[in-house]
């Protein structure tokens, strides 16, 4: 049975290159924050978490959220800084990885309006948001002025040469989620009446201008990799684009000014991207845009090898599962290029090389309380 599960998942371990970056096989380790990082310092034990998913078989593991130097980007205790100290331990982790015979790329984070008075590291400083808002009478989050923008801009572009001064392989800018970058894109979010708000063409004018400028950053033969979502923290129903056309006049412009790879995250990979087809998210960005596309949402196995259909659960307890022999033949068919794993291999840090050598019977289940701990 092993030997058959080997030649099922094969698909997903063929190796993957583009520019600079050269993977062993398909399997990407999602971004997970963990608040783990006292001080926005990765620590040896940040280091250990990350070493062992590579020495498990991953092939590139993309980094929890790292906010980028820009007063208001972190919104949350205990998350690693890009910047001043956070580097050296960002270089520490890198060097683990790259001993390990994995690649890396850190996710760049600027939390937007989610951030409130009183979080770390300058609890004095607001929020930043396309719009203001008030709690009780009292300014939470200002508008961003251009001045505001312009420094944003700057301190990404200062954040992506660093990764490459630290050694990383590629870089994520993360645009999904309700964050920054995706509060310009999304119109719930993005209600300016200026050049940076009302059309598309305007609410994609931040966005590109960092993409831009993350460009010019790291120079033509680094991976730049974009994160992207219909669903938001605070509205899992909010979509950015409602069809196809949409999407691809959303995605066409970030790959012209210099994305290479798009990220597109969704809750559960599996289903339609749009009504009227059963084409995924990640396919239809495939074919929209002709780049890279790592597919995201609820991957995970069963302990038992399965070919049926999907298993669809709402329960927050229970590990997801995804049947390896329907997503094999997805990226065979090329749905994705690239497949990322989450909560799976918090669990089970040798994931990857289980399925790889066909040790389907061995795996862990997903285990809420890894949530809680970078030990496994």
């Amino acid at each position: 049975m092993s030997e058959l599960n080997r030649e099922i998942a094969a698909p997903l371990f063929e190796g993957f290159r583009l520019g600079r970056l050269a993977l062993a096989n398909r399997i990407v380790m999602a971004p997970m924050t963990r608040n783990r990082s006292p001080g926005g310092v990765p620590d040896e034990a940040v280091a250990d978490y990350y070493a062992s998913r590579a020495r498990g078989g991953v092939g590139l593991i993309i980094t929890e959220g790292t906010h980028i130097d820009h007063p208001g980007a972190n919104g949350y205790p205990d998350v690693p800084a890009f910047h001043g100290e956070g580097l050296a331990g960002w270089r520490q982790v890198v060097e683990r990885v790259h001993a390990a015979g994995g690649r890396i790329a850190p996710q760049l984070w600027h939390v937007g309006r989610e951030r409130r008075p009183g979080t770390e590291p300058d609890a004095g400083v607001p929020g930043f948001g396309p719009m203001a808002i008030e709690e009780d009478g009292v300014e939470v989050v200002r508008a961003m002025s251009e001045w505001d923008i312009q420094e944003v801009v700057a301190s990404f572009a200062r954040a992506a040469a660093d990764a490459r001064a630290v050694g990383f392989d590629a870089l994520e800018l993360h645009g999904a989620h309700g964050y920054l970058i995706d509060q310009f894109l999304w119109p719930e979010s993005n209600q300016r009446t200026d050049a940076y708000g009302g059309s598309l063409e305007n609410r994609l004018r931040f966005p590109l201008m960092i993409v831009r400028a993350v460009r010019e950053a790291v120079g033509p033969d680094f991976p730049v990799i974009f994160r992207f979502s219909q669903w938001k923290l605070s509205d899992y129903d909010a979509t950015l684009a409602d069809t196809p056309e949409a999407l691809g006049a959303l995605l066409k412009p970030l790959a012209e000014a210099g994305v290479d790879i798009f990220h597109a995250s969704t809750r559960r990979m599996w289903e339609p991207g749009f009504a009227g087809s059963d084409r995924t998210l990640a396919a239809w960005t495939r074919e929209l845009t002709g780049c890279p596309v790592i597919a995201v949402g609820s991957i995970g196995l069963d302990r038992t090898f399965r070919t049926g259909h999907f298993t669809r659960t709402e329960d927050p307890t229970s590990k997801s599962r995804v049947d390896i022999r329907q997503l094999a033949e997805q990226r065979r068919r090329g749905d994705f290029d690239l497949i990322a794993v989450g909560r799976a291999l918090l669990s089970d840090p040798e994931w990857a090389g289980k399925v790889r050598d066909g040790a389907l019977t061995s795996l862990a289940d997903f285990d809420r309380n890894a949530l809680d701990s970078l030990v496994r």
